[in-house]
């Protein structure tokens, strides 16, 4: 469930509360209450009752519940019902000029309190929490129908008749040329179309895998545009237990030449595997490129992310460079 508050969030509750307090203000009326009453105990009900839930929202659930810590979060949820609970009671027992010889005291209070609370919260709390819900449930179908469209256009573009016919050209004139690297491109071509069609269903990769693929991926490249294009990987860490979506590397080295066509000097693209993060820069040409570049593909991959990833697709773009820092994700055992 996305806990983040919404505009539409604080109308619900805005709306509860103004009915609550208008049914509430009716039996204050009836019994004839203290003007003080009406000023002070509804702003100390509002502060009180969305103090709970706000607290059960954004540091009880999280940070208990998430952890399995349900004694942790039992203890300081009825401190919480306790304190807040005893708070509006004790401020409503003032205004209101009661007696407090009968004000609960020891566990009578406790219990009390915890009552109070309970049922002081329950409804909007119920209400939040039902909105909350429905509203990640319909997040959560256009995000997988953003992941199927996405997974169409990817597998699209690994079929693209225009992506084979510039490989059998290239190939068409190895074969004339250099009859040893025809071979060798041919077999990487098909390791490539191998792996495509094995993965084709996986949303995650291993990080060994993906750069097994990069690199057949940059052989054809550079093959075909010889030495416009310079590649190098760089490994800071270990690449075993992790994880990136599948064909991330080759999207994002696919936009390198899409986008950059050298003039005088190499396009030059690192990858860099780091810790928590793989980045790709690659400096940029001075030549405009006929196609307008409309960044479906890492559109795409941050729709993927969203569903794999608590973090974000970060990209940096300058006159002279371009990088994107994509997540690398680690699954729990």
């Amino acid at each position: 469930m996305n806990t983040k508050l919404n505009k539409s969030d604080f109308i619900v509750l805005g709306i509860y509360f103004l009915v609550n307090f208008l049914m509430n203000g009716k039996n204050y009326y009836q019994r004839g209450a203290y003007l003080r009453e009406y000023l002070i105990d509804f702003p100390v009900e509002l502060v009180t009752t969305t103090s709970i839930i706000f607290i059960y929202i954004f540091w009880l659930t999280p940070k208990f519940i998430v952890s399995k810590k349900y004694f942790l979060f039992g203890l300081y949820g009825v401190f919480v019902l306790v304190f807040f609970a005893g708070i509006e009671h004790g401020v409503g027992y003032w205004t209101g000029d009661n007696d407090w010889s009968k004000f609960p005291r020891g566990f009578d209070y406790i219990a009390d309190m915890i009552d109070r609370g309970s049922t002081q919260t329950s409804f909007p709390f119920a209400i939040l929490l039902t909105k909350k819900f429905y509203e990640g449930k319909t997040e959560m179908l256009e995000l997988e129908k953003q992941q199927k469209e996405s997974e169409l256009k990817i597998l699209r573009s690994q079929i693209d008749p225009h992506f084979l016919f510039n490989n059998l050209n290239t190939l068409d004139s190895l074969i004339d040329s250099d009859s040893e690297k025809a071979k060798e491109y041919i077999n990487r071509l098909s390791l490539i179309y191998r792996y495509l069609i094995q993965t084709k269903d996986s949303e995650v990769m291993e990080l060994s895998e993906e750069i097994q693929l990069a690199e057949n991926y940059i052989f054809l490249i550079q093959t075909r545009f010889g030495n416009d294009y310079e590649f190098n990987i760089e490994r800071e860490t270990e690449i075993v237990d992790k994880f990136i979506p599948t064909g991330a590397i080759q999207t994002l080295l696919e936009n390198v030449v899409k986008h950059n066509k050298p003039k005088e000097t190499p396009i030059k693209t690192t990858i860099l595997i780091e810790d928590d993060w793989l980045r790709v820069e690659n400096s940029k040409s001075n030549l405009k490129v006929k196609k307008e570049s409309f960044g479906t593909g890492l559109a795409n991959l941050k729709t993927r992310y969203k569903l794999l990833s608590d973090k974000e697709i970060s990209v940096i773009n300058t006159d002279t460079e371009f990088k994107v820092v994509i997540p690398i994700i680690k699954l729990s055992v």
